[in-house]
């Protein structure tokens, strides 16, 4: 009977911090054998964990009374592609993480938990879901020349082309998207797409428009509001290949598509796309990358594309395509005008120029936005007898007063308190607010115009599930008259009535550190202005406006604004960059440590700096970072630059295998190609 069974030895990648394949013996008949690709759930130390099977062998160099065996192999579920396991592996090697760190997070929860109930439970309900496969798009719109052009070349694009979508903000890239998604889907019968979207807000109106247009065709999400039943049952979909759309946030990248036949990225230069904490990964850059693994066409979209895309089109890597006018008939730019606060002084926040608009609009039954990218009420309250300010006991913050829920709120820690009936230094009863958040802002509005319609939205004002689609549901019925929001509602939505936006307080980013804060702002602007005129000129005439409320109004970045000029911009932008030996002419690496004490984390950083000897890499003095003290820790950086992007990836692992071996209380990470330094 001993003699009917014999075992092997599975290879199985685990999440944990160390970086090593642990080996594990699994007792199976002739007829039954693991696939790599599975999840096996293994004992641990003193816990049960589920890991991924990233090999199967004869034998191991493990001795025999140090093997542990295999406790379950997830048979039932089919195992994960070897494309899917190279796309995991780039990751971890890139990014300079342990395997499992980087696959085993990018599975839903319930497929990772010790009992099979919930995926049991998922693949029934998958398994009586219809999975139509008619492709066959509705109510297609006629395409603009350009725009068609654009869909002919990204739907019957063959093998890897990397395509840049330049469009200026209400230019139909969304209809050019679908478009050329039903190319794809009408040559290819299994085809899946992938489609990115920076922001979870920007989901609901896109998914509508994808399934009014495929209503045959079965469309899965996945983003980080869904429930974990609701993510396994989406990730299911596309892994079985049922699901030939996947819409989601950048943890989609790591979606398991057998199919995969296009991507498409919108927003391409949004921030959002880069992970910040644990694997911080590049969602719009590991999509390049998978793109051309499995040597199929990807198109990146936006108005104000990234200066790395950029760099990449007028160098000829990326194919670029523009579309250089509004979809709409007779929708043209907004105009932007600057309104100089040093001659017209704001009341409330708002020079007397933009109040006048808003009342113009409000007159023409039209819709203004207001954009302040500060939530809360003021960004800190003072004491005018003393000086003093509420600052964060946690960190190097201050804390913002949030005054219809009565608290100072710190935004880094989420430290909270009442709002003090005096001054915690000399006993002032008289504390004022000092600057505006959109709150404050709101209540302004109100008191101004006590007939309109206003509506917030921000992250305070959007906390619960679904709060913020039907905010947005409200706006675009025509039921608010002025909207203040954040960047929440600066990209994506397409608000048919709105003619007017006013901009307050942009100008503390040209004093950033950060030398992509101009590039940031210069989005930003761009994106938000874009809100504007999206429809055709009304009968009346009247035309879209952007009024920037600014004290520097000679800036050269607002007049690029202005002129509605990306082109010189970026171009300048990347000029400036070579000469400074930036990204994208550069490559990075961030080492950053957390202690109890700054100098305890410096001096860690410090030692790591003479470690390792490196020609050809430059590697900076430590520093205290811009946010030192964040939940009373002390945090401290070593930037690193090369540039070569092999020398600095070689440099890396030497690195970290010395860094490893250290022996110290101090909390490090490293993060390649950083976004905030």
């Amino acid at each position: 009977m001993q003699g009917l069974f014999h075992h092997c030895i599975l290879q199985i990648a685990l999440d944990t911090p160390l970086n090593a394949i642990f080996d594990y013996r699994w007792h199976c008949d002739a007829g039954e054998q693991p696939q790599v690709g599975q999840l096996a759930l293994v004992p641990f130390g003193r816990r049960e964990v589920m890991g991924l099977i990233v090999g199967v062998a004869a034998e191991t160099d493990v001795p025999a009374e140090k093997l542990k065996d295999a406790l379950a192999v997830r048979s039932q579920l089919g195992p994960l592609s070897p494309e899917w396991l190279a796309l995991a592996g780039f990751a971890a090697d890139y990014y300079q993480r342990p395997l499992g760190e980087v696959a085993l997070p990018g599975l839903p929860k319930n497929l990772r938990v010790l009992t099979t109930v919930a995926l049991d439970r998922a693949l029934k309900k998958l398994a009586k879901l219809d999975a139509p496969h008619d492709g066959t798009p509705l109510n297609m719109p006629q395409l603009n020349p350009s725009q068609q052009e654009a869909a002919d070349a990204i739907g019957g694009a063959a093998g890897f082309k990397p395509t840049l979508l330049y469009g200026v903000t209400g230019s139909g890239k969304t209809e050019v998207y679908l478009q050329s998604c039903a190319q794809v889907l009408e040559r290819e019968p299994d085809a899946q797409i992938l489609i990115l979207v920076p922001e979870i807000n920007l989901t609901p109106q896109l998914e509508g428009n994808i399934r009014a247009r495929f209503p045959g065709v079965m469309l899965a999400t996945l983003h980080s509001s869904l429930s974990e039943g609701e993510r396994m049952l989406h990730w299911l979909a596309a892994h079985q290949g049922k699901a030939r759309i996947v819409l989601g946030t950048r943890l989609a990248i790591l979606a398991s598509l057998p199919n995969l036949k296009l991507i498409v990225i919108d927003e391409e230069h949004d921030p959002s796309y880069k992970q910040q904490e644990g694997l911080r990964y590049s969602a719009r850059d590991l999509a390049v990358w998978r793109a051309w693994q499995l040597g199929i066409p990807i198109v990146l979209g936006s108005a104000t594309p990234s200066l790395e895309s950029w760099h990449h089109a007028q160098s000829g890597r990326y194919r670029k395509l523009e579309l250089r006018e509004r979809a709409v008939k007779n929708a043209v730019l907004p105009q932007v005008k600057l309104l100089d606060m040093e001659r017209d002084k704001p009341k409330d926040g708002l020079t007397s120029h933009l109040i006048a608009a808003i009342k113009q609009r409000m007159e023409r039954g039209e819709q203004s936005l207001l954009f302040l990218n500060r939530r809360g009420y003021a960004p800190v309250i003072c004491c005018e007898s003393c000086g003093w300010i509420s600052e964060c006991t946690r960190c190097t913050s201050f804390m913002v007063l949030h005054r219809p829920e009565h608290r100072l709120r710190c935004h880094h820690c989420s430290l909270e308190m009442r709002i003090p009936r005096h001054c915690p230094t000399c006993g002032n009863v008289d504390l004022q607010p000092l600057g505006r958040g959109t709150q404050r802002v709101e209540e302004g509005l109100q008191a101004m115009f006590p007939e309109a319609r206003v509506l917030r939205i921000d992250a305070d004002s959007t906390r619960k599930k679904g709060s913020a689609q039907a905010a947005f549901d409200t706006v675009h019925r025509g039921e608010v008259d002025i909207l203040i929001g954040t960047q929440m509602v600066a990209k994506g939505h397409d608000f048919k009535k709105l003619t007017l936006v006013g901009i307050l307080n942009p100008d503390t980013a040209l004093f950033s550190q950060d030398y992509r804060a101009s590039e940031r702002l210069f989005a930003q602007l761009m994106q938000v202005a874009g809100r504007a005129g999206r429809s055709a000129q009304t009968e009346g005439g009247s035309t879209s406006e952007v009024l920037i409320q600014t004290r520097y109004p000679q800036h050269p970045l607002y007049d690029a604004v202005v002129r509605h000029d990306y082109d010189h911009f970026a171009s300048a932008l990347l000029e400036e960059r070579e000469q400074a030996a930036l990204p994208p002419y550069l490559f990075q690496a961030l080492l950053r440590a957390e202690a109890p004490e700054l100098a305890t984390a410096i001096e860690f950083l410090t030692i790591a700096r003479d470690c390792v000897e490196h020609p050809g890499i430059t590697i900076n003095d430590p520093i205290p970072m811009s946010m030192t003290r964040v939940h009373n820790v002390d945090r401290a950086q070593l930037l690193v630059e090369s540039a070569s992007r092999p020398m600095l990836q070689a440099f890396l692992r030497e690195w970290l295998l010395t860094l490893r071996e250290m022996k110290s209380r101090v909390k490090w990470s490293l993060e390649v190609d950083p976004l905030d330094i």
